[in-house]
């Protein structure tokens, strides 16, 4: 009792006024990856879109944990945790993968403290699962007082009666654990803020910028751990310094429970800071102004100069830049260039160099440009501009969101490629390289990797007609060493990977053709077919309707495919299967974006994935999603189905150089057979969508640039 009436009494100077609030003293990690004190967590939240991970570690437990800051108030968790002999001495690691969410209800005021409610474990196997209600008071300058009450875990040390049970006396009882997960990978709703809870808290004190001691009261008793000989818990209380030189780094070391020692590595990213101050883009060359004479002029003397060697010239200057000319229409007052962007992640900064090369190239009695910017091949809208505009906005200020104001963007035109001179009839490229394949956080090994050469090659009959393939030869790869499927009453159709990483090794990967095209105005449509990924092989049709100035799209996409031989050579198996998918996009003004995709998968199931992506104005994207179908979670296996968190990370973000190449990673459930999609290349959306100039916002701020 004489501990639970401190912890009251902190509370009491928690919730109790202060007028003076901390500056600049940015919230601190937990050993959960979450921010909190040391084992507890806090009421506060990272700066919006920060995206940190974190390993911890003492004798009982390595945890990894990689946090994102949603929205300002809304953080999400994912954990992997690597614990020995959790069942009791001599029984074997398990490696657990957790999901947690954290809500701030309130910010911390003059008066009141900030309020925080979070589930943690929320649904996977309930290792670690907890809830709370927090808060946290700054009092002075440098120190932060933290108290909250938990149940599960969190109300495991000196519990009591769950106050809740006041609402409904079937709070008080906690279900058990087994009768609630199964194979875990679903929120356990009937499992929250039940049974017995319990109260915790702390105080960080800021001794200098740089440095912070921490000490805390927990309320999990680790009884699990402690019932099977693994954890010796004395104490209730923790202690530990937090070193953090700067924003981007924090390093912690503890002293838990009276008998343990911990430490952590925290790392923290966010896409609105870059690590490049500025960009190592090459300068780009001033507008040309023509002399007020010349800007009247109705033609040129063409025996001067004539079409063929501007075409040249623009050819060769414009590839400099990463620009592909694919087609030119000139005449004596406008030019219509149809090109790829190689080089630009922002197509309107792609705009603005061609823009500035069209005036050195051009004679003065061309006045009018029209850039059609191409994906796949296919002209994905059209964006015209005034010389004059050009010359007389570049050096004002505000002149970006001025020529964006006065340009005109709109759908590319349809059928009217005959007046296009072409530039580009054919283009093979081919390489041999290394590559590498890393997949981490599986239920049996925390870290698996490939390694080896692959040999590939592109043929571009026309820029939307392509011929591609690979073939990989792998020199290591641990993922084989006794490949075995467990049973199940699914079509195998994800489940035989070990099959075909083992036989397959120095196959086909992959070998298609492609033909992409724009059958109508806000149309566009794919066909592949051929060995479309390393286990499927068939051909792929797809169309998308997605209006250039619209946020919503709608696409379909069927299928027909049969399932490779294991040596992924140019046989196929017995398996084939019809599947397709209506799906759904909308860009929201929030920098959300929303994707579901309904309709039938490999295993021949039906189900939808839903999709949630946050997006920021330089090429950053972090998201979620999850698959539901007909399958039985009982039958899809552990998990229950399928989900996972995705990144994507624009390289001149990271480097400064201009670049269009993005890293893609993806950290994801179990791949089981219930709600897989065929992995096919070159799908519409994302790639039409790369190529969008119709928003101020999302792109014209580079104009200049």
């Amino acid at each position: 009792m004489t501990v639970l009436r401190g912890l009251l009494a902190l509370a009491a100077s928690v919730f109790g006024p202060t007028t003076v609030m901390a500056q600049d003293w940015r919230p601190e990690y937990s050993m959960y990856g979450t921010i909190g004190i040391i084992e507890m967590p806090s009421a506060l939240s990272a700066q919006d879109a920060d995206l940190s991970s974190q390993i911890s570690a003492f004798e009982d437990q390595t945890r990894v944990s990689i946090t994102f800051q949603i929205l300002p108030r809304l953080s999400g968790t994912f954990r992997y945790s690597i614990i020995p002999d959790y069942t009791g001495v001599d029984t074997g690691t398990l490696y657990d993968r957790s999901f947690d969410f954290q809500y701030q209800l309130r910010n911390e005021s003059e008066w009141l403290p900030a309020v925080a409610v979070g589930l943690r474990d929320f649904m996977g196997t309930g290792v670690l699962t907890s809830e709370y209600v927090v808060g946290t008071k700054t009092i002075g300058t440098n120190l932060r007082a933290t108290a909250g009450i938990g149940w599960g875990r969190m109300g495991s040390y000196n519990g009591f009666t769950n106050p809740l049970g006041a609402i409904a006396s079937a709070m008080e009882t906690r279900p058990s654990r087994s009768s609630i997960y199964g194979r875990g990978g679903v929120p356990a709703y009937d499992l929250y803020f039940r049974g017995d809870a319990a109260v915790f808290g702390g105080v960080e004190w800021q001794i200098n910028p740089s440095l912070t001691f921490a000490a805390e009261y927990s309320s999990d008793a680790y009884d699990r751990e402690v019932a099977n000989g693994t954890f010796d818990h004395k104490s209730p209380l923790n202690f530990g310094l937090k070193y953090h030189p700067n924003e981007n780094y924090e390093l912690g070391i503890y002293a838990l429970y009276g008998s343990e020692i911990g430490v952590t590595a925290t790392s923290v990213l966010n896409p609105n800071r870059r690590p490049a101050v500025g960009g190592y883009d090459t300068a780009p060359m001033p507008v040309v102004v023509r002399p007020e004479d010349l800007r009247a002029a109705r033609t040129w003397d063409r025996s001067v100069l004539s079409d063929e060697t501007i075409q040249t010239a623009l050819v060769e200057a414009l590839g400099q830049d990463g620009i592909v000319i694919q087609g030119i229409e000139l005449t004596d007052t406008s030019i219509r260039l149809r090109y790829e962007n190689t080089q630009y992640r922002s197509e309107a900064q792609a705009v603005g160099r061609i823009s500035r090369v069209l005036t050195y190239a051009l004679p003065p009695s061309v006045e009018t440009f029209i850039f059609e910017p191409t994906r796949l091949g296919v002209p994905t809208s059209t964006t015209t501009i005034k010389r004059s505009d050009l010359e007389n906005l570049e050096n004002q200020v505000g002149s970006a969101e001025a020529v964006y104001a006065r340009a005109d963007v709109s759908e590319a035109t349809v059928g009217d490629d005959a007046d296009l001179v072409p530039t580009q009839t054919s283009s093979f490229k081919w390489g041999i390289m290394p590559y590498g394949e890393l997949t981490l956080f599986d239920s049996r090994n925390p870290a698996t990797v490939e390694v080896g050469i692959e040999a590939a090659m592109r043929y571009e009959i026309r820029p939307n007609i392509v011929v591609a393939g690979s073939v990989r030869k792998s020199f290591y790869d641990n993922r084989i060493d006794n490949p075995s499927i467990s049973a199940s009453t699914i079509e195998p159709v994800r489940r035989y990977a070990p099959y075909y990483a083992d036989q397959g090794d120095g196959g086909i990967d992959y070998l298609t053709f492609a033909w992409y095209g724009r059958p109508a105005s806000e149309l566009f449509s794919r066909v592949t077919f051929g060995y479309l990924e390393p286990m499927f092989g068939g051909i792929s049709t797809e169309l998308l309707w997605r209006p250039v100035d619209s946020d919503l799209a709608f696409g379909v996409e069927l299928n027909y495919t049969a399932q490779r031989d294991f040596d992924q050579g140019l046989g196929f198996q017995d398996y084939n299967v019809i599947t397709g998918h209506l799906s759904a996009y909308w860009a929201m003004q929030n920098d959300f974006h929303l994707q579901v995709d309904a309709g039938r998968y490999l295993a021949g199931d039906w189900g939808a994935t839903v999709s949630v992506d946050r997006e920021f104005q330089n090429g950053w994207r972090i998201g979620a999603y999850a698959t539901f179908t007909d399958v039985p979670f009982e039958d899809f296996g552990e998990g229950s189905f399928d989900k996972g968190i995705r990144l994507t990370i624009p390289m001149d973000w990271a480097t400064g150089m201009p670049s269009t190449q993005l890293v893609d990673t993806r950290l994801s459930s179990l791949t089981r057979d219930g709600g897989a999609r065929l992995d096919v290349d070159g799908r519409l959306y994302d790639a039409i969508r790369s190529g969008d100039i119709s928003d101020f916002g999302d792109s014209w701020g580079r104009f200049w640039r």
